[in-house]
């Protein structure tokens, strides 16, 4: 995507706060996604020296520590795209989503640093988030987890004939509880995608269309849907064998009434309409050993990715 615009570095530092998020909800494959409250926070200073990058939590000591860092290199995006200095940068990350579980890490840190970058130059009031959304599906390559990041709550996504991003927010249904059961192993998006065909019957394309509808239905009137309405037939079974403890667990958890479906690409599992307290035993249950599953009852975020306050400490 081209600009005409000609912006310069006009703050030496901003601040972001940017969501987790969960795609596909079931039937919503590559286009439904919600936001939650489990945040990474981020700082960028822009400076004159080499770019430095630290992290605190998920991805300290794995993830790149200078340019190649997905953080830094969606602020150079962004700095290409408004004409603007590229400036050294100093990178502070405190991350608690997170990587390579079905949570949208990459889409955040991709958010994040558009945002950041945002934060630094002149007149990012032209910077809408339509604009952020294109800039991010750029390298997400679809809209599904950078839509929910950007705009908050509950979203469907789109790519119109030009392949440019869209996205619509559909109001969830207040303090709907949320709950994800995070495994310890890991899962690249790339290898859930191997394993899926290529083409798919014309029954499941069906069946997927009419619960994605309901699923609109569910999460924003009527939650008592919420388990019909998660039913899916074009990625889940395929993805199994590949996450065969996720697989088996959301079983065990529809088995018992639970709206529970992959995260993403997993093998976290997201379970909609049920506190931890209600989550919890059935786990427990089900699982060998407690400790391979890490649950939490994050509710929704409907603000999604901003900026925020730079005085005191990154936190």
């Amino acid at each position: 995507m081209k600009t005409a615009l000609s912006m310069k570095i006009a703050n030496l530092q901003s601040r972001v706060k940017v969501p987790a998020t969960s795609a596909n909800l079931g039937p919503g494959f590559d286009c439904m996604g919600l936001a939650l409250k489990i945040h990474d926070l981020l700082e960028a200073s822009a400076v004159t020296g080499a770019t430095e990058v630290s992290v605190v939590g998920e991805g300290a000591g794995s993830v790149p520590q200078g340019e190649d860092h997905l953080v830094v290199r969606a602020m150079r995006h962004l700095f290409d795209f408004v004409d603007a200095p590229q400036t050294g940068i100093r990178l502070r990350c405190v991350n608690r989503i997170p990587h390579g579980r079905g949570l949208g890490s990459s889409a955040a840190a991709v958010v994040a640093g558009l945002l950041l970058a945002k934060g630094l130059v002149s007149e990012p009031e032209l910077l809408t988030n339509e604009v952020l959304l294109r800039l991010a599906t750029e390298f997400e390559g679809h809209p599904d987890n950078a839509a929910p990041a950007i705009y908050g709550g509950f979203t469907a996504a789109w790519m119109d004939a030009e392949h440019l991003p869209h996205s619509v927010n559909l109001a969830a249904v207040a303090d709907l509880p949320v709950t994800v059961c995070v495994p310890q192993a890991t899962l690249a998006t790339a290898k859930a995608r191997s394993v899926l065909p290529s083409h798919v019957p014309h029954s499941d394309a069906a069946f997927n269309a009419g619960r994605a509808a309901l699923l609109v239905h569910a999460l924003t009137q009527d939650p008592a849907r919420l388990f019909e309405a998660t039913q899916d037939r074009l990625h889940q079974d395929y993805r199994a064998d590949s996450m065969r403890p996720t697989a088996d667990l959301v079983t065990h958890l529809r088995e018992r009434g639970f709206a529970a479906t992959v995260s993403g690409a997993g093998p976290t599992i997201v379970v909609l309409g049920a506190d931890l307290g209600q989550v919890t035993p059935v786990v427990r249950e089900a699982a060998a050993r407690e400790s391979d599953w890490i649950m939490r009852s994050p509710g929704i975020d409907s603000m999604g990715a901003r900026l925020i306050d730079t005085e005191g400490d990154l936190a």
